[in-house]
């Protein structure tokens, strides 16, 4: 018995840890972690087996269970239980920051985060994006556009510093502007704010 109690100690505090990895890095991804994800699956499925079986045998007995085989049962389901609600918590967290980059990145994910997501996160993503998209449009007449002032502008134009190059770009009134590392641009706020929350633009001082 103390070596089923270690593993499930060991299984439940690599659970714990998913949780952690994701406190530890709120303004990165962390890789998907799926071999913990995998051991905490495969110990949740023996656990319930486990009690499964205790169960099924003494119904075929006509037997009432032991205080000790209660308490066992007892025992490997909180396991089963913690287990589950971290491996929630994580999914849920990682779900909640990849909607986050919808709205902050827009509808194209970076390779760094990208490359850290499963597939199914991939996925997820791009149905969440689709959803978005289908919902805005079916906004108005015309729809609208749900990324732009997302806080109450203060003033129409700002001024902005390109940080990378970006080549040539054209504002909502059809004016074209060539956007070179550290030139300065007075633009329409609502033109430059997805750029500046994909870093290509920053608000000049």
């Amino acid at each position: 018995m103390p070596g089923n109690t270690d593993s499930r100690a060991g299984v439940a505090d690599k659970a714990l840890q998913l949780i952690q990895q994701m406190k530890q890095n709120p303004d990165v991804m962390p890789p998907f972690n799926d071999e913990v994800m995998q051991e905490c699956t495969a110990k949740m499925n023996e656990l319930y087996e486990l009690n499964n079986q205790c169960v099924t045998k003494l119904r075929l007995r006509g037997e009432r269970a032991t205080q000790e085989q209660e308490n066992l049962m007892i025992t490997r389901n909180a396991a089963l239980l913690f287990i589950k609600r971290c491996c929630l918590a994580y999914v849920y967290a990682r779900t909640e920051r990849i909607k986050s980059y919808r709205w902050k990145l827009g509808g194209v994910l970076p390779a760094s985060i990208k490359n850290n997501l499963c597939e199914s996160e991939i996925e997820f993503f791009h149905e969440y994006c689709s959803s978005l998209a289908e919902f805005q449009a079916g906004v108005g007449e015309n729809g609208v556009n749900l990324m732009l002032n997302a806080h109450p502008p203060k003033k129409l134009f700002v001024q902005v510093r390109v940080l990378e190059n970006y080549g040539e770009f054209e504002t909502s009134d059809g004016n074209l502007v060539m956007l070179r590392v550290n030139s300065i641009h007075s633009l329409p706020r609502q033109d430059c704010e997805m750029l500046i929350r994909q870093g290509i633009l920053e608000i000049a001082n």
